[in-house]
């Protein structure tokens, strides 16, 4: 399967899985449904293997704080507050 994906030597099944893992904590996927995509027996041994991938509390706040910013008066997300 490596060598028909044009995948270089050394990489296994288990780097790709790796790889799906990753991409979903990427997108905004929860513990729960990666754990599930996983099959891993709980999301205690997702996040053992994946907690470092999850934005942290400080990035949180960190976005929070710039939507909030960007956002005029009515709630918008326009500057100008025009529609």
């Amino acid at each position: 399967m490596r060598r028909d994906c044009g995948l270089p030597d050394g990489k296994s099944f288990h780097d790709l899985r790796h790889f799906f893992a990753s991409t979903l904590i990427f997108a905004g996927a929860s513990v729960p449904m990666v754990a599930q995509y996983l099959g891993h027996e709980s999301p205690a041994v997702t996040l053992d293997v994946y907690a470092h991938l999850w934005p942290g509390d400080d990035e949180r706040a960190r976005d929070a704080v710039d939507m909030v910013l960007v956002r005029d008066q009515c709630g918008t997300g326009n500057r100008t507050g025009s529609m």
